[in-house]
């Protein structure tokens, strides 16, 4: 037995330590750290030479799950993606208007990884992908200032959700359904059942790649794999769109607020292909978006407009157009390091950028261990 200091340890490093690594479940997260940075190779046809071919389902088509398929459909097996929205990218959402496009969800994207930043390179050379360098500030107590943040950053172009389509293509993704539950069959397969009650498949392997409450429900097959995804809190947020006629006379392109309702702002005709207008993105902190879940919107509107014109010093003009999204799983709230999650006796996975400790990056990375993980038991 195995003693742990749990003042010392997070939620997910109490949790990881619970979970038995035994034949009926185990959690795979097979990294090497170095420097506190995960390095996990991107996973090719020749790793695993291929048996058989299997007919792979992945519920969720954000950027963890377009990983895991991209890995899976190279090494030669079938896979489809289901999605209960129209589109895909999940998070990676973008909002096409008459007055510019808007990234909705995450702002842009770092490379630390490796693998991760071998696939980046492509990605830029193919153009769906650019570099992205604002003017950085940041606001708090202090006021205003240039922040001395130099990550490099990308963006999707010309808008965050181009990069998944791009990445979509030659896969067969099932949109507009939302699976509710999975059905084990008695030869080992499984049946996927949606909100009409209509079924789909049977499939050798299942792999959930959706935020983790929406995946507890779904990994409830195999228990404790549901109770590690409803250990994770994933954190909401309210994002506002604007545009203006005329651009508001500031040099701030990105700034990281410190103070009030607001996390984030950014301007986002900065970002490369998004020139049409003057447009901004604001996100509120994790905090603040809870207190007003059920706000109304316009009230929601006003306070973060509010607070983006405390931060820039000025009276803002009226905007000629607005739109307000909320999240209600906007990023986890904890920094688990699992990689993935695997009951490989039932063929079923999960993945996710809270399996990994956030980031855009690592939800990639969390699709690339679930599919080398499927494929290592395969």
């Amino acid at each position: 037995m195995i003693l742990l200091n749990q003042s010392k340890l997070s939620r997910c490093q109490m949790l990881a330590a619970t979970i038995r690594l035994s034949d009926a479940i185990h959690t795979f997260c097979h990294v090497q750290v170095l420097s506190s940075q995960f390095c996990i190779q991107s996973v090719t046809e020749s790793d695993f030479p291929m048996s058989h071919v299997l007919n792979i389902a992945i519920i969720g088509a954000g950027l963890a799950g377009i990983s895991a398929a991209r890995s899976l459909a190279s090494a030669g097996h079938a896979v489809t993606l289901f999605d209960k929205s129209r589109g895909s990218g999940g998070r990676l959402s973008s909002k096409r208007t008459d007055f510019g496009n808007f990234d909705m969800g995450a702002q842009y994207f770092t490379a630390r990884d490796h693998g991760f930043r071998q696939e980046l390179k492509g990605w830029l050379d193919a153009g769906y992908v650019e570099e992205w360098t604002p003017r950085v500030y940041q606001y708090d107590q202090s006021g205003l200032r240039r922040s001395t943040d130099d990550q490099q950053r990308f963006v999707g172009y010309p808008r965050m959700s181009a990069w998944s389509r791009a990445l979509l293509e030659g896969l067969e993704l099932i949109s507009s359904t939302r699976i509710e539950k999975l059905q084990p069959q008695a030869d080992g397969q499984w049946l996927l059942v949606d909100d009409q009650n209509q079924e789909y498949g049977a499939f050798d392997r299942v792999i959930v790649a959706t935020p983790a409450p929406q995946a507890a429900p779904l990994l409830e097959p195999a228990s404790q794999l549901a109770h590690a995804a409803r250990q994770v809190e994933m954190l909401p947020g309210w994002t506002l769109a604007l545009s203006f006629s005329e651009p508001l006379d500031t040099q701030v392109e990105a700034c990281f607020v410190r103070e009030g309702p607001l996390d984030w702002i950014s301007r986002n005709s900065s970002k490369p292909g998004r020139e049409q207008a003057d447009t901004w993105v604001l996100q509120s902190t994790p905090g603040w978006a809870q207190m007003n879940l059920e706000t109304d919107k316009a009230d929601v509107s006003q306070g973060l407009l509010s607070a983006f014109a405390e931060v820039l010093g000025m009276d803002l003009p009226p905007a000629q157009f607005s739109h307000l999204h909320r999240w209600l799983y906007a990023r986890p709230g904890q920094q688990c390091e699992w990689g993935a999650l695997a009951a490989p006796e039932l063929g079923l996975y999960a993945c996710g950028d809270w399996c990994l400790g956030g980031r855009v990056e690592n939800a990639w990375l969390s699709g690339q261990q679930a599919a080398k993980t499927l494929m290592s038991k395969h």
